[in-house]
């Protein structure tokens, strides 16, 4: 969220997470609550319907358009002002029946008192976002060019978002605006001149990946997360915990690329005892994904408890840029090359590619199994406490860990419900023979 303050000296930031959905009222089954519960939130947002007043001639033509050609539908996202503050990441929704403002934004703005209003909003998926409050602010539209002011009544909820406010019909309605989706633009009346306002694209874009990046980590029917890197330290950019001392490489492999680095600080004894320990369990170690050969599956597979009755569900495929199907493409060869999916025809389930793009520019290739995991029950099996782990070793002379890279590509899904992961890609509909990232029991069976 960023909130700057006069002349934008004074710079604020902080962040939100996913949107509440369409603003519909719901209010508790009282007598009468009804009819004050939306008094309260259409108030000063009512439109007058008195005597129409001959106004400006509101047009678009093609110099109006500033969208550029990206193949991506950007939202329409401006800044208004409000309390002496610019507030950018406002989003033109003309399908929210209320105004929204955010908890994190009202703190911001330093607002104190709100009108008490009892209700819910609906969100996106159906879930009741309570309603703190609302709050009048008269709130300017436009900048220097041309600007209108005009008292809005704001819904406020404390929800996780991408947007400082949603701006719905009530607000548009007493601007007097027509927005223009395909020129990004929306325009309104002031006097007998009419203002222009464009969406801020590049913020509409962070608003759009900032939802993304709140989703995967803050919902729980996340999508899968894959990195294909067996070492994705390589190309990591975050700073890692080192061991204390210099260190030195050692062979453990056949050939003299198949190396690990050891510490300075052991004597010889202990030196030659560790070197000698590596190299005969060098079979465990992985050097590309062809030498996992996997956890026998008569041993151990990831078999998916769907709750009885559930209906498969096909999500519809979503488009993507030439940039992320190339990326997709990509990451789809490597994993038939290290033969953890294979293709597959008529899925019942299927689930749609996310791409996200990480700190050092490199795509992550996720998968949407949000409707795969609800169906599934979750399994409370109890993590294991870094406390007991470390108690256990209380009074050993050497303590050892190993990074298991891949570790849930060693566990293969069960038969019957490798083709229930299926994904699809420009290049078809793929599967994976393994246990992926992402399903909402896989951490249970990889304990």
């Amino acid at each position: 969220m960023s909130i700057r303050k006069g002349n934008g000296r004074e710079e604020k930031e902080a962040r939100t997470g996913d949107e509440v959905g369409r603003g519909r009222i719901v209010q508790p089954p009282t007598k009468g609550s009804r009819v004050e519960v939306q008094a309260v939130l259409t108030g000063a947002n009512v439109t007058p319907l008195g005597k129409r007043r001959a106004g400006p001639t509101i047009t678009f033509t093609k110099e109006d358009c500033k969208r550029q050609d990206t193949g991506s539908d950007e939202p329409m996202v401006i800044s208004v002002t409000a309390k002496q503050f610019k507030i950018e990441r406002v989003l033109i929704d003309q399908r929210s029946s209320a105004n929204i403002l955010y908890w994190e934004a009202v703190q911001k703005l330093g607002i104190k008192n709100l009108t008490r209003c009892k209700g819910v909003l609906y969100g996106f998926a159906g879930e009741l976002v309570p309603i703190l409050g609302t709050v009048e602010i008269d709130t300017t539209f436009g900048d220097k060019n041309g600007a209108k002011t005009i008292p809005v009544t704001y819904t406020v909820v404390n929800s996780e978002a991408s947007y400082n406010i949603i701006m719905g019909r009530p607000a548009l309605n007493r601007l007097e605006a027509v927005v223009y989706t395909y020129h990004l633009c929306m325009k309104f009346p002031v006097g007998q001149t009419v203002v222009t306002i464009w969406a801020d694209i590049p913020a509409a874009r962070k608003c759009y990946e900032d939802s993304l990046r709140i989703e995967l980590g803050v919902r729980e029917d996340k999508v899968n997360v894959l990195d294909i890197d067996l070492d994705p330290r390589y190309f990591s950019e975050e700073k890692r915990p080192y061991p204390v001392g210099d260190l030195k490489k050692v062979q453990i492999g056949n050939s003299a690329d198949r190396e690990t680095h050891i510490g300075t600080t052991l004597n010889e004894k202990e030196e030659k005892l560790l070197v000698s320990t590596l190299q005969k369990n060098a079979d465990v170690f992985a050097w590309t994904a062809k030498d996992m050969p996997g956890l026998d599956p008569r041993f151990m597979c990831h078999e998916l408890s769907i709750k009885p009755g559930s209906k498969p569900i096909v999500q519809k495929k979503r488009k993507q840029g030439e940039e992320k199907r190339a990326a997709i493409k990509e990451e789809v060869e490597k994993l038939l090359a290290a033969g953890f999916v294979r293709e597959v025809q008529y899925p019942t389930w299927l689930a749609n590619m996310v791409m996200v793009k990480k700190a050092n520019g490199r795509w992550r290739m996720c998968t949407d199994y949000t409707d795969l995991n609800k169906a599934c029950p979750k399994d409370p099996y109890p993590l294991p406490s870094i406390d007991r782990l470390v108690d256990e070793v209380s009074g050993q002379a050497l303590l050892s860990f190993m990074d298991a890279y891949s570790g849930y590509n060693q566990i293969r899904m069960h038969p019957d419900d490798e083709e229930k992961t299926a994904f699809i890609t420009e290049a078809g509909a793929f599967c994976y023979k393994v246990m992926p990232f992402g399903l909402k029991n896989a951490g249970a069976t990889y304990q």
